[in-house]
């Protein structure tokens, strides 16, 4: 048996970055676990765990938006915060997400909605915007190979900064359910 707390935030958003990566970072350290993989679309979060991280043996893993992904053919993350991250040993994976990518191309052109939104809009609506991003990024790394399937933490948020951390193990896009939610240490309790 475990006994572990979990942090609640009154809601989500930015003003919960620090604190959600400080946990994120404590625990990954307690367990064990060798790799921490979180979003960040301008280097916002990235940085502060760069900051948190200080002195830990840790593979940092940036997961950030597709080329594209709000204007066509340019980077949400600038190439100078990419460089300086790379430069302080930061992994960044920039690739399309597995829980919309086409299919959302698809919706928005003929109306409807996939499973794969399905699966979003329930980890959304159930868990919060953060705990779908954790999901997604833990795929999107293992599928570009910037960490092993074995427990690793997750940090996501909304928009910009981060409110959820969480332990899983990852799967691959092709065997999604393979996936588990291991451990909650942060996340916002109201939703919206």
């Amino acid at each position: 048996m475990m006994v572990e707390k979990i942090r609640y935030f009154e809601k989500p958003g930015r003003d919960n970055t620090d604190e959600t990566v400080k946990l994120a970072i404590e625990r990954a350290v307690a367990r064990g676990i060798k790799h921490v993989v979180f979003a960040s679309s301008t280097g916002y979060t990235a940085r502060k765990m760069l900051e948190y991280s200080q002195g830990k043996d840790l593979n940092l893993v940036c997961v950030t938006y597709h080329t594209g992904f709000y204007e066509e053919g340019k980077n949400s993350l600038d190439a100078e915060t990419e460089n300086f991250l790379r430069n302080s040993g930061v992994t960044v994976v920039r690739q399309s997400h597995i829980l919309s990518g086409l299919e959302r191309s698809i919706s928005r052109k003929l109306g409807g909605a996939s499973r794969t939104e399905a699966i979003a809009e329930a980890l959304r609506s159930l868990f919060g915007h953060g705990m779908k991003v954790c999901v997604e990024i833990a795929i999107m790394a293992a599928d570009s190979g910037a960490i092993p399937i074995e427990e690793v933490v997750a940090v996501g948020g909304r928009g910009r900064g981060a409110d959820t951390a969480v332990i899983l193990r990852p799967a691959h896009m092709n065997t999604f359910f393979n996936m588990e939610i291991k451990e909650i240490i942060c996340m916002p309790r109201n939703k919206r």
